[in-house]
């Protein structure tokens, strides 16, 4: 296996990481679950959205979609979900100056459906014409 595929979504991986070490005070508090839409939120939303797409067109790049791509689907969103925990779980322990939070998880999480979401509707059409979608 040739890591070279998912190189995009590793170096998006680590962007986010270092994102989320950032100190907390220069990023706006989000106080309760009635601003789950605010702009950190849609920030969230956007990182993970961009890393499952990355990490789904690596599988795909990898490996052939047809009959495993429920599998890498099932993967990616794994893989995305984990790390959106580990991410709140290095804010509260590891990174000085910031606190993991319930609803950036939720916003990860549901980045981590967008994107996946909008890689299969984007490549419907080809993988359609290949009879594996």
């Amino acid at each position: 296996m040739t890591y070279k595929r998912f190189l995009p979504g590793i170096l998006w991986g680590i962007f986010m990481l270092v994102l989320t070490g950032i100190p907390g005070n220069y990023f706006p508090r989000i106080p309760s679950f009635l601003e789950l839409f605010s702009p950190d939120k849609l920030v969230h939303v956007f990182l993970f959205l961009v890393f499952c797409f990355l990490i789904l067109y690596g599988f795909i790049k990898q490996y052939s979609f047809g009959e495993n791509r429920y599998k890498y689907i099932l993967i990616t969103f794994f893989i995305g979900v984990v790390y959106a925990g580990l991410t709140e779980i290095f804010q509260i322990y590891i990174f000085v100056g910031r606190n993991g939070n319930i609803y950036d998880f939720i916003a990860d999480s549901f980045g981590c459906i967008l994107g996946i979401s909008i890689f299969l509707l984007l490549y419907r059409k080809k993988y359609r014409k290949n009879n594996s979608m």
